[in-house]
């Protein structure tokens, strides 16, 4: 298993596993940085975020379906969240229509929407792509 930062050759590869798991990519843009979970020689599952100093945005976590329940939804997480601690970074958001019992499971919890920071108020995922049902939710690092 190794996890590396999608650089742009790289993007729309990692970009099709998202939008298999009906999560859309289309506003992930440069202001997401992208990571890739590869594993023999595979790509395996992506997630994304965004961050404005001391809040992140966790984006889009995805693995492909013949690939769950192996651990890598859990290794993603896990490498994001120290990737954030050692940016400066103090507490991670993320909205869910169907994977707020993982998240639960990372430590995760529902928050009111009107506690996200304004930075993740502001995105396009929080504004529009996610919609008004979906559950926030926040974790301290």
């Amino acid at each position: 298993m190794n996890l590396i930062l999608v650089l742009d050759k790289q993007r729309a590869e990692a970009l099709s596993l998202p939008g298999n798991a009906s999560l859309p990519p289309s506003d992930i843009d440069a202001t997401v940085e992208l990571f890739a979970l590869q594993t023999d020689n595979e790509l395996a599952g992506t997630m994304g975020w965004q961050t404005n100093g001391t809040a992140g945005l966790l984006r889009s976590l995805s693995v492909k379906e013949d690939r769950r329940r192996n651990g890598f939804g859990e290794a993603l997480v896990s490498f994001l969240e120290t990737h954030a601690r050692q940016s400066g970074v103090r507490s991670l958001y993320l909205l869910t229509t169907t994977a707020a019992s993982f998240f639960s499971k990372q430590g995760y919890v529902v928050v009111n929407r009107s506690e996200a920071p304004l930075f993740i108020q502001q995105t396009t995922e929080f504004k529009s792509t996610c919609p008004a049902s979906a559950t926030v939710m926040k974790k301290e690092l």
